[in-house]
C-alpha cells in the first residue's frame, strides 16, 4: 500500500511534467507552421521523434533490465529538459530553425526508448498486480486531461509571453517531477547479471520469450496494424478535414479536440474505478472495434461540429480500455526480470507502423483521395452520397476506409487462437 501511495505521488508529478512538455509541443507546432506554412514540416516533427524511438527500442530493453530504473528515468528526463533548454537558448539568440527542432526531437526519441520501458517496469514494481488496470485508467485520465487543457494553456501563455514563456514553464514542470522522483520515490530493482557480448542479444531473448508466449506476440502484431489505421487519419487528417468542411472554423476544430479529450477522460475514470476484467484479450479488441465503428465511421459521414464531436467521444472512450487490458496481460504473464526486454520489443513492434501512417496519411489525402473525390467520376459521386462532396470529402473517405479496415482487423483478432488463450 505504501508503494501505491508513492506511485500516486509520482503519477501526479509526472503528469505536471507531461503538461509542460505538451504545451511546448503545441507551441512548437504553431511556431513551425508560422515559419513554413507547410503541414509536411509539422508532420516531420513527429516523424523525427518516432523513428529513433523505434530503432533504439530494439536493444534498449537489455540495458533497462541490467540497470537501475530510477537512474534511467532521471537521466532520460534530464536529456529531454536539456533539449527544451537548447530550444530556449536558440530562440533567445535568434538562431532557432525548424531543422534544429527535428534534431532535438530525434534525441528525445532516443531517450524515450530507454525511459518508457524503465517507467513501465517501475510501475510493475510499485503497483500491485490487481491494481494495474486501475493505474492504467489513471494514466489515461491524466493524459487526456492534458490533451484538453494544454492547448488552451499554451495559447494563453503564447499570447502573454510567446514561445519563451512556455519553454520556461516546461522547465519548471520538469524540475518538479525530477526532484519528486529523486528524493521521494524508491523503485525496487531486480537486475539481469548476464553479460551480453552483443547489444542485440537481449532483444533476441525478448523475441525468444515471445515465441513461448505467442498470444502476447500476436497482440503486438495486431496492435501494430491497428495503430497504422489509427495514425493514418487521426494524426494528420482530422484537423485539416474539420477545417476544410467547416469553412476554416478554428472554434469547431477546438470543440472536436476538446470532446476527444473529454471522451478519453471519461474512459480513464471508468477504467480506474471498475473491477479488473476477466476476459482481457476480448476487452482489447472489442474496445478497438467500437472505437473504429462509432468513431471513424461517424467522423466520415458527419457534416458538422455536433456529429464530429460525437464521433470524437465515441472514438476516444474505448482507448483506455485497450491500454488497461493489454498492460494487465503483460504484467501478469511477463516475469519481472524480463519486462524491460519485452516492453522494448513491444515498443519496436507495436509502434513501428506509426511513422509510416503519419507520412502516408498526408500523402494519400493530398494526392489520392482529395483529387479522386473531386474528379466527378461515377465511383466518386457514389461515395459522395455517403461522405458528402466538396473540400475535405476525400479525407472523410479516408476515415470511412480506416473505420471499416480497423473494425475488421479488431474483430478478426478476437478469433485468433493464440490471443484467445490469454482469456483463460
Amino acid at each position: 500500500m505504501e508503494n501505491l501511495k508513492k506511485y500516486i505521488v509520482l503519477w501526479i508529478s509526472q503528469s505536471i511534467s507531461q503538461l509542460g512538455s505538451s504545451m511546448t509541443s503545441f507551441a512548437l507546432v504553431l511556431w513551425a507552421y508560422e515559419q513554413s506554412r507547410s503541414a509536411l514540416s509539422v508532420s516531420l516533427m513527429s516523424f523525427c521523434n518516432y523513428v529513433p524511438f523505434i530503432f533504439v527500442s530494439i536493444f534498449a530493453g537489455t540495458f533497462v533490465d541490467r540497470h537501475r530504473k530510477k537512474t534511467i528515468m532521471l537521466v532520460a528526463d534530464c536529456i529531454a529538459a536539456a533539449g527544451t533548454a537548447a530550444v530556449f537558448g536558440l530562440l533567445s539568440a535568434g538562431w532557432l530553425e525548424i531543422r534544429n527542432i527535428y534534431i532535438i526531437n530525434a534525441v528525445i526519441g532516443v531517450t524515450t526508448a530507454f525511459q518508457q520501458p524503465a517507467s513501465a517496469v517501475a510501475v510493475g514494481k510499485l503497483v500491485p498486480k490487481d491494481k494495474i488496470s486501475n493505474v492504467s485508467g489513471m494514466n489515461s485520465f491524466s493524459q487526456n486531461l492534458i490533451v484538453v487543457f494544454s492547448p488552451m494553456l499554451a495559447a494563453a501563455l503564447f499570447a502573454a509571453g510567446g514561445l519563451s514563456l512556455i519553454l520556461l514553464v516546461d522547465l519548471l514542470s520538469f524540475m518538479t517531477a525530477f526532484f519528486v522522483l529523486l528524493f521521494w520515490i524508491r523503485i525496487p530493482d531486480q537486475f539481469v547479471k548476464k553479460d551480453y557480448r552483443s547489444p542485440f542479444a537481449g532483444i533476441a531473448e525478448g523475441f525468444a520469450f515471445l515465441q513461448k508466449e505467442r498470444g502476447i506476440f500476436h497482440i503486438m502484431l495486431t496492435m501494430a496494424l491497428i495503430n497504422f489505421f489509427s495514425r493514418l487519419t487521426y494524426e494528420n487528417i482530422l484537423s485539416p478535414m474539420v477545417l476544410a468542411r467547416s469553412g476554416g472554423s478554428s472554434m469547431t476544430l477546438g470543440m472536436v479536440n476538446a470532446f476527444m479529450g473529454a471522451g478519453g477522460i471519461a474512459g480513464g475514470i471508468f477504467v480506474s474505478l471498475k473491477k479488473e476484467s476477466r476476459r482481457k484479450a476480448d476487452g482489447i479488441y472489442l474496445s478497438a472495434a467500437l472505437s473504429f465503428l462509432f468513431g471513424d465511421l461517424l467522423m466520415a459521414v458527419g457534416r458538422n461540429g455536433f456529429w464530429w464531436s460525437a464521433a470524437a467521444i465515441a472514438a476516444s472512450i474505448p482507448i483506455p480500455f485497450i491500454m488497461a487490458n493489454q498492460n494487465a496481460i503483460l504484467y501478469k504473464r511477463v516475469p519481472a526480470e524480463m519486462q524491460g526486454r519485452v516492453f522494448a520489443v513491444r515498443n519496436a513492434v507495436q509502434y513501428s507502423t506509426i511513422p509510416v501512417g503519419i507520412l502516408l496519411g498526408g500523402y494519400l489525402a493530398d494526392y489520392v483521395f482529395e483529387p479522386f473525390m473531386n474528379a466527378g467520376t461515377k465511383p466518386a459521386m457514389l461515395l459522395g452520397q455517403i461522405v458528402g462532396k466538396g473540400s475535405g470529402s476525400g479525407m472523410a473517405a479516408m476515415f470511412l476506409c480506416t473505420g471499416i479496415c480497423g473494425f475488421a482487423v479488431s474483430m478478426l483478432s478476437c478469433f485468433n487462437r493464440e490471443i484467445r488463450k490469454l482469456n483463460e
